[in-house]
């Protein structure tokens, strides 16, 4: 099965913006050359409780980007997901999120 979806821009915009207003702060993956696509996956999904196809579409931006803004939310909330990801060896940070 094929799902394809039409976005309005301008709604879509108005979406991110009200979330960010929801949720001040980003944990933020960084890119690196030791750690694999296949760890990045596995940490994604069991810390972020990310889906297997959202932590690879996060794993391909970190690389790419060289870092993403995996999960948003609460300071406190991110706090303990950036600790375990970092004890898994990955580089993680929590970031406020840019206000308009």
């Amino acid at each position: 099965m094929i799902v394809t979806a039409d976005f309005d821009i301008k709604e879509l915009n108005i979406v991110q913006t009200d979330i960010s207003t929801k949720q001040p702060f980003n944990l933020i993956v960084w890119n690196d050359d030791i750690n694999t696509f296949d760890w990045i996956i596995e940490s994604l999904i069991e810390v972020c409780q990310h889906s297997e196809e959202q932590a690879e579409q996060c794993a391909m931006l970190i690389h790419f980007q060289g870092k993403y803004a995996v999960k948003n939310g609460e300071f406190e909330t991110l706090k303990s997901m950036c600790s375990a990801i970092t004890d898994r060896g990955i580089n993680a940070t929590i970031e406020e999120t840019a206000r308009k």
